[in-house]
């Protein structure tokens, strides 16, 4: 029996996977409030958990895991959704990804 946070399990998905770009990016990209993920970023440095916060994707790969225990019903959903909802929020970094057109220049006013 599914015990949903709500009424299906594809807004469980959709939610989760909102959840989970959220964070990551959050973590990942974004200089947070008072730059708290700068500080956090660089005081990881060259470890595990820095090369982590420096890797969107590979950060999402590991937040996926609680967001699918807890979105998933049974071990076999669960393994499925944590994989999933990576791949979903990686679409959503690269289909909201600011990227730079080469070959264009933009003059600055002075």
């Amino acid at each position: 029996m599914h015990h949903p946070i709500f009424p299906t399990q594809a807004e469980d998905f959709m939610v989760a996977t909102l959840c989970l770009w959220r964070v990551t990016h959050l973590l990942a990209v974004e200089e947070g409030p008072f730059r708290l993920m700068v500080r956090l970023r660089a005081r990881a440095g060259d470890s595990f958990l820095g090369e982590l916060l420096d890797c969107f994707y590979c950060l999402s790969v590991w937040l996926a895991i609680p967001l699918a225990l807890l979105t998933g019903e049974g071990w076999l959903q669960r393994f499925l959704l944590w994989p999933a909802l990576s791949g979903a929020a990686c679409l959503l970094e690269q289909a909201t990804k600011r990227f730079e057109l080469p070959g264009v220049f933009e003059e600055t006013k002075e």
